[in-house]
């Protein structure tokens, strides 16, 4: 395992890579800028890591930040331009939170240069150590799935209508991996009678768009879970009780499932 003070990669032999850009709750010091630093931290993708510890028994490769999405969201567009034009969405150093609310203090905004610093610092980072563990099990593998992982909570007025289904999976409108391995994962998805969707309202970020190359070897995925399959999602949620405490019993269930969606694709990438 090697890590910095911001990035942490474990690395397996197995062709599969599990990219974390989301999991960080680090403010890097920012706390005063922000409205709220609880709200700053409110959309993280909580306990994803833990989830998808299984991971590891696989042989897969693990690549996750500790930067919260507040400061920079390593899975947006570097250029700053919107993966969802005329959608509600978030940017590449985020202003506002997915409710729609202020994220800075007035004033207190980022601005150009300092977006520029940020991608150097911790956007750069990540992705030449994503690309670095792509390109090093593709030298052993002729195939390679990047899935990317993520989740949300299950209503968002601001972001999409109603209740979201459970496993929301992203190929780009199948730019990014063989159908083969879009319908191993939805297959497993549909099987547990959970609800799935492909390429609804999350057809996959920058990481599933930019590294998908299936004519390359490499097969990018993402799923973006709706929260309440593993933790107690409240109907409204306040400082008080978000985000809930991670209980292991509670999210065995669609541990399960998750474990399958990851042999699934294993099997696909070993042909």
């Amino acid at each position: 395992m090697s890590a910095s003070d911001f990035l942490v990669v474990e690395r397996g032999a197995a062709p599969l890579i599990l990219s974390f850009p989301h999991t960080g709750t680090d403010l890097v010091g920012l706390d005063d800028r922000f409205v709220s630093p609880w709200a700053a931290r409110r959309d993280a993708d909580w306990y994803v890591e833990r989830l998808y510890g299984f991971a590891r028994d696989l042989g897969a490769t693990l690549v996750r930040s500790t930067v919260s999405r507040s400061v920079i969201d390593l899975n947006r567009a570097p250029s700053g331009a919107s993966l969802y034009p005329g959608q509600a969405t978030t940017g590449l150093c985020p202003t506002e939170t997915f409710d729609g609310e202020e994220l800075y203090r007035p004033g207190a905004e980022p601005g150009a240069g300092e977006i520029a610093e940020r991608r150097a610092r911790w956007f750069a980072p990540f992705h030449d150590a994503l690309a670095g563990e792509i390109a090093r099990l593709r030298a052993i593998h002729p195939r390679v799935v990047l899935y990317d992982c993520h989740s949300i909570r299950s209503v968002i007025p601001r972001l999409f209508e109603g209740r979201l289904p459970q496993f929301n999976i992203g190929t780009n409108s199948g730019a990014a991996c063989d159908p083969a391995l879009t319908a191993a994962i939805a297959e497993t998805c549909a099987a547990s009678g959970l609800g799935h969707v492909v390429d609804g309202r999350f057809k996959g970020g920058w990481i599933t768009r930019h590294y998908g190359r299936p004519t390359d070897g490499v097969h990018a995925v993402q799923m973006e879970l709706a929260i309440r399959g593993y933790l107690r999602e409240p109907g409204k949620i306040d400082e008080t009780d978000w985000p809930p405490a991670f209980d292991q019993e509670f999210a065995a269930p669609l541990v399960a499932v998750l474990r399958r969606v990851l042999e699934a694709a294993l099997a696909v990438a070993r042909g």
